[in-house]
């Protein structure tokens, strides 16, 4: 693998995890999210397997016993359904994310999706991740060197100008943690919700 190629998979794997803050990962909390989806069709096709996979084995009594329940409430009624149905995705969301160790802080109504997750959705749907790695690694290159750029430029300070030294001193700190946040991305690639646990 060419040097270039292997900086642009560095790069699209240090990026998405530097944007899986906790509100990102928090789209399995959505009404639209992939969690929620799978609770839908566990529950229109009554077949517990569409649900299953999103949760620990451990997990699985528990799973079943809300979906047995939910599915029995929801022959009472349009309302009961409803409210079966709600209460079927809460559990669900709320054992998944507690399988990865993430908390949970109840399901979100809105549409919005962090802009990281939609743009990795859309790789998904397209079949490709070469817009997104070109995409990604544009992005990086870019703010890697303009962070670069300012310690490179602030380094001649003279003694007697205290305020361009601390200026140097910010610009050198920032620019460390940045790239230490992306050697923690890429050190932590593919541990799935342990980079929502570790910002808590």
């Amino acid at each position: 693998m060419g040097h270039s190629k292997t900086f642009r998979m560095v790069a699209l794997t240090a990026f998405m995890l530097l944007l899986s803050s906790a509100e990102s990962w928090a789209h399995c909390d959505t009404m639209n999210g992939p969690v929620v989806k799978a609770g839908r069709h566990a529950l229109e096709s009554r077949d517990i397997r569409y649900a299953l996979i999103w949760v620990q084995p451990a997990d699985e009594v528990e799973i079943r016993a809300a979906f047995d329940r939910a599915l029995t409430v929801r022959a009472l009624g349009m309302e009961a359904r409803a409210l079966a149905d709600r209460y079927f995705f809460e559990t669900l969301v709320r054992i998944h994310r507690a399988g990865e160790g993430a908390p949970y802080t109840g399901l979100k109504e809105g549409d919005v999706v962090e802009p990281g997750i939609a743009a990795a959705e859309h790789a998904l749907e397209a079949n490709s991740v070469e817009d997104l790695s070109t995409e990604l690694t544009a992005a990086l290159r870019k703010e890697l060197g303009e962070s670069f750029r300012r310690v490179e430029s602030g380094k001649d300070y003279t003694l007697a100008d205290v305020e361009a030294g601390r200026r140097h001193v910010a610009s050198y700190v920032s620019y460390l943690h940045y790239v230490e946040r992306l050697h923690k991305a890429i050190d932590s690639a593919g541990a799935g919700h342990d980079a929502e646990k570790n910002a808590q």
